[in-house]
């Protein structure tokens, strides 16, 4: 007997994640340029300390620039940047953002 789950071909979501939180984050980021690392925090259900690090990361490394705009941080996104495939090298930040916008 099959469900209508099933029928509609509709799965349980995976209990994994494609993205690491870097990836998550940085794409959080690119659609909101405003975002809070509390906001951040709570979307990828990871700790406000353990979203600051990542956003660390990610500016440490070129991948964001943050600037201060009054008590907000506003941030934009390197989009030239390598994504650092290990099979594929010519894929960039924009390439990610383009596949996966709304």
């Amino acid at each position: 007997m099959s469900s209508a789950a099933e029928e509609s071909g509709a799965t349980n979501p995976p209990q994994f994640r494609f993205l690491t939180n870097h990836g998550n984050t940085l794409l959080l980021i690119a659609r909101d340029a405003r975002i809070r690392i509390r906001d951040i925090a709570s979307l990828l259900d990871i700790t406000e300390r353990a979203a600051q690090r990542i956003v660390a990361d990610l500016s440490k490394t070129g991948y964001l620039h943050r600037k201060r705009e009054g008590r907000r941080n506003v941030y934009s996104v390197k989009t030239d940047l390598p994504l650092h495939l290990p099979f594929q090298r010519n894929v960039d930040i924009r390439a990610l953002l383009g596949i996966l916008d709304d």
